[in-house]
């Protein structure tokens, strides 16, 4: 059973799921898939205390570079400022 019967956000249904979550740190993205409670409705999700532990000591070491951990999945990129503005 669900600890929530109805979102807390809009009322509306919850369902258990697993779903992607992005954490940063620093200059570091991590992704990782996790199981959630989400609202059918809004799209809120809801979090156990075990998992937001986890997302807290993955930030940690995001922010510390302590990457050995990690899979490197790919690169990221900043636009400079200058260029959101316009139309590429």
């Amino acid at each position: 059973m669900l600890p929530f019967d109805k979102c807390p956000v809009c009322g509306g249904e919850m369902v258990e799921k697993d779903v992607e979550k992005l954490l940063r740190g620093g200059k570091h993205t991590a992704v990782l898939s996790v199981r959630a409670e989400v609202c059918l409705h809004c799209g809120e999700r809801l979090y156990s205390k075990e998992v937001i532990s986890r997302f807290e000591q993955i930030r940690s070491k995001l922010m510390r570079q302590e990457l050995a951990d990690f899979q490197p999945i790919g690169q990221s990129f900043q636009i400079p400022g200058e260029y959101s503005n316009t139309q590429c």
